[in-house]
């Protein structure tokens, strides 16, 4: 089955030159072994350098890939080598997609017994799961009911044991891994995914168990911290994941003042033997939803100060998000709209009315309140939910003019926008726009169509600013846009100081530029070549030959066969003991 939207020009796009050169090369190496498709989820095995084959996970709709993922540690912008190679066989070899039933068809063909059984096996192969299963279970087994404000907190339906042993696992683990020199953060990720089970809890208004997780949680961290602190794991954004969701937590949960107090003495030790800080946490235990200047505010009686009495924290933005977010949750929506402006929630105000269907109050706002390219993106949108395409294209026209750090992403999506409304001028306003951010062959064979009889005024221009252009990664979309335009003189100037593992780069534009200046195409290459050849590391002298071919070709091409074979012969000479280089020298290919 064919990925929908998946082309070579879409991968590169999301992989850099580096990442995209070597994913090619595994995809020729046949480095993926087994390549399953279930539904919208394809799933992969990539040969690496590790024993075990690293594993890629494709999710995709009608539009494309929505998210890929790879088990490896590729820690750089845009998709790994694994992903590439993954997304190549898809593209060039679909055949060798195996297509199996998604899991719900497979659970579908089990009664209740046979699947109680499936699970009682998967348990005894994969003892670890047991955990995750009780966790489960005692998440869902009882309903969890919403108590009211005069009743006592209902008890707690579950048992933090499981959360506090998958804890210390991860920390075990990780000291080990840390052992053996990894500098990959084996710790986080992991710790995040365990502190999202209780901000689950608190979304799905079950407060209270998610307060006795994220107890089981803090406690475990507290306590083996120190074993992955000695070999340099940090600890911050595990501490921040925690502080939000036990701010969260305190704030939707129904608390007794004994419980408070507890929570308040625990908050203070912990963070007291961690040496991190719990403030918002604590902030939020001690002002609940009763603090007089929050009450104010909430009651529509807004004041410069907001709902601060004097200086607000660092935290205090950190914090007026999470009371928003709770107040969304409890529908209160005239509270949330009175607390966002209190706070200079700009976005999150503007976005309300929007949802809201109050549009021409949120139009009316934006115009005096509006200052980023962030908040317009995000009321552009929900406008446009709500169906009022024009006003949220006005929006987002607004928005390009503003600050921010997106201009890429709005004006792609305005483009989009206006082209469906029929505004073909708005449409190559905005793709220039996204082509000048992040410049890409694609979106100027884009700005080209919607250009029409000014191509060669917009043109001009788009060179002009591509020749210029300094942002990382756009090497590919200079050489595919100045080939294609025939400016082999412009192509050449992005490649000629490149280092060599963007080899596939430069031997494109050495291919094209043979005709006309095969002079840099010697002289670059020579380069390259003797500077492997010179080092005398074996291993590499592959890429050498590659470029000697570039070299041989280049002479060739001019004429000058006679100049090949002596300089051909000098190589020889000066490297003759080097006997794997010899015998690749007197391949017909270099002859």
């Amino acid at each position: 089955m064919f990925i929908p939207q998946l082309s070579e020009a879409t991968i590169r796009h999301n992989a850099n030159t580096k990442s995209f050169e070597r994913g090619d090369a595994y995809y020729q190496a046949d480095a993926v072994t087994v390549l399953t498709q279930r539904g919208n989820l394809l799933e992969a095995e990539v040969k690496g350098s590790e024993v075990e084959p690293y594993r890629v996970n494709l999710c995709f709709d009608e539009g494309g890939i929505t998210s890929a993922t790879c088990t490896c540690a590729y820690g750089f912008e845009g998709w790994c080598k694994h992903i590439v190679a993954t997304t190549l066989v898809c593209l060039r070899q679909p055949e060798r997609i195996e297509e199996r039933p998604p899991l719900k068809q497979l659970l579908d063909r089990l009664n209740p017994v046979q699947t109680q059984q499936l699970l009682q096996d998967l348990v005894a192969e994969y003892p670890e799961l047991i955990d995750a299963i009780d966790r489960h279970v005692n998440r869902i087994a009882v309903p969890a009911l919403k108590p009211q404000p005069s009743q006592p907190p209902r008890p707690t339906t579950v048992d933090p044991a499981p959360f506090r042993r998958q804890v210390r696992q991860i920390l075990r683990d990780a000291v080990r891994y840390l052992e053996e020199g990894c500098e990959d953060d084996p710790v986080t990720e992991n710790l995040l995914d365990v502190i999202q089970d209780a901000q689950t809890l608190t979304e799905e208004e079950d407060a209270n168990n998610a307060l006795v997780v994220l107890e089981a949680i803090t406690e475990a961290c507290v306590k083996d911290w120190d074993d992955v602190a000695e070999y340099g794991a940090y600890s911050d954004e595990v501490v921040n994941a925690l502080n939000d969701a036990w701010t969260d937590a305190i704030l939707s949960a129904d608390l007794i003042p004994e419980e408070r107090v507890d929570l308040q003495v625990n908050l203070e030790g912990w963070q007291d033997e961690w040496g991190v800080s719990f403030e918002m946490s604590l902030e939020a235990l001690r002002q609940g939803w009763d603090y007089p200047p929050l009450e104010r505010v909430l009651q529509g009686n807004i004041s410069e100060s907001g709902v601060w009495e004097g200086e607000p924290p660092d935290y205090a933005d950190d914090l007026a998000l999470i009371r928003l977010q709770i107040l969304d949750r409890q529908e209160r929506y005239h509270e949330y709209l009175y607390l966002a402006q209190a706070e200079g929630q700009t976005q999150q105000y503007l976005t309300m009315l929007g949802r809201l269907g109050r549009v021409e109050d949120a139009i009316a706002a934006a115009q005096t309140q509006m200052s980023s390219m962030g908040e317009a993106f995000a009321l552009a949108r929900t406008l446009q939910e709500q169906g009022t395409l024009a006003q949220a294209l006005e929006i987002a026209q607004k928005g390009l003019a503003l600050p921010g750090n997106c201009q890429y992403e709005l004006a792609t999506w305005t483009s989009e926008l206006a082209e469906e409304l029929g505004n073909r001028e708005a449409a190559r306003t905005a793709k220039e726009m996204a082509f000048k951010a992040q410049p890409s062959f694609k979106d100027y064979c884009k700005v080209e169509e919607l250009a029409g009889e000014v191509w060669s005024t917009v043109k001009a221009e788009l060179l002009a600013c591509l020749r210029t252009h300094q942002g990382w990664g756009t090497q590919a979309a200079k050489v595919d846009i100045f080939l294609h335009e025939g400016l082999i003189d412009d192509a050449i100037n992005t490649v000629s100081e490149l280092r060599s593992h963007d080899a596939t780069l430069i031997h494109r534009v050495m291919d094209k530029a043979i005709a006309q200046c095969p002079d840099w195409v010697i002289e670059n290459a020579r380069r390259r070549a003797e500077s492997i050849m010179d080092e005398g590391k074996a291993q590499y002298y592959s890429y050498a030959v590659e470029w000697l071919q570039k070299v041989r070709a280049a002479y060739l091409q001019s004429g000058r066969r006679s100049e090949w074979s002596t300089y051909r012969a000098k190589l020889m000479q000066t490297h003759a003991r080097k006997y794997k280089l010899m015998g690749m020298l007197k391949q017909r290919n270099l002859e």
